[in-house]
C-alpha cells in the first residue's frame, strides 16, 4: 500500500531504537541507592512498559510505592536514566542514519513520544540525529496524551498530510485519534490489532511513502 505524506511523525522506544538496557541499568542503579525498594529490573521489564505514560509506569512496576517515596525513586531513576542515555545511548534499529537522510529530502520529521522531558534530547544529543528533526514533543512537557502531542506538532508545523509510525496498540489509538495514518513498526515491542500498514524494517519506508 502506498502512502502519501508530507510528514512522517516517530514515535522513538520500538520505532527508531531500543535502549531498554541503558535504561534497566539506569533504574537498577537508582533502586541500589535506596533501601525501601526491593526489586530487580531487567531490559524485558522496562520493554513491557514501553509507550506507557512515564508517570504510568511507576503504577505498574512500583504498585505499592506511594507518597514520599514513589517520588523520591521517581526523581531518582528520570536524574539517573538521562545521565546514561546522554552517556551510552541505546541500540539504534538499523539503517537508522541512512534512512532518515533518505526521509529528510523529501518529508518534514518529528518525534512524539510518552516520555519524560529531555528523553527525546538524549537520544538526539548521544547519537547526533538532531539535524534530522523539524520538532519533537513528548508527554513529560505539559502532561498531554500522545494524540494531543500529535495534534500539536501537526498545528506548530503546519503539516497536511502526516502519518505517525509507532509500535504499540497506543501509537495506534493515539494515531487513529489525531486521524493520522498509521504505519506499524513491526520489528518493535508491541501487538497492534487494527494496523493496515506494517514495516519489517526502517527502510521499508521507502517503498510505502
Amino acid at each position: 500500500m502506498k502512502l502519501s505524506a508530507d510528514s512522517i511523525i516517530f514515535d522513538l522506544d520500538g520505532t527508531l531504537w531500543d535502549s531498554t538496557e541503558t535504561i534497566a541499568a539506569a533504574w537498577q542503579a537508582a533502586i541500589d541507592q535506596l533501601d525501601f525498594v526491593d526489586r530487580t529490573i531487567a531490559a524485558a521489564d522496562v520493554r513491557a512498559i514501553a509507550g506507557m505514560p512515564y508517570d504510568a509506569i511507576y503504577d505498574k512496576l512500583f504498585p505499592t510505592l506511594q507518597g514520599p517515596e514513589r517520588l523520591q525513586l521517581q526523581s531518582l531513576c528520570a536524574r539517573l536514566e538521562l545521565d546514561y542515555l546522554l552517556e551510552r545511548g541505546g541500540k539504534l534499529y538499523e539503517g537508522l542514519p541512512e534512512i532518515l537522510d533518505y526521509l529528510q529530502g523529501k518529508y518534514t520529521l518529528a518525534i512524539v513520544s510518552n516520555c519524560q522531558r529531555g528523553y527525546i534530547e538524549a537520544f538526539l544529543a548521544h547519537h547526533h540525529l538532531q539535524a534530522y528533526f523539524t520538532d519533537h514533543d513528548c508527554y513529560g512537557n505539559r502532561n498531554l496524551s500522545k494524540a494531543e502531542n500529535i495534534h500539536e506538532v501537526i498545528r506548530r508545523n503546519g503539516l497536511q498530510q502526516p502519518v505517525y509510525v509507532g509500535d504499540t496498540q497506543g501509537d495506534y489509538e493515539a494515531s487513529r485519534l489525531s486521524r493520522v495514518p498509521f504505519i506499524l513498526a513491526g520489528y518493535g515491542f508491541g501487538q497492534v490489532a487494527g494496523a493496515t500498514v506494517t514495516i519489517s524494517q526502517l527502510s521499508d519506508l521507502r517503498h510505502i511513502l
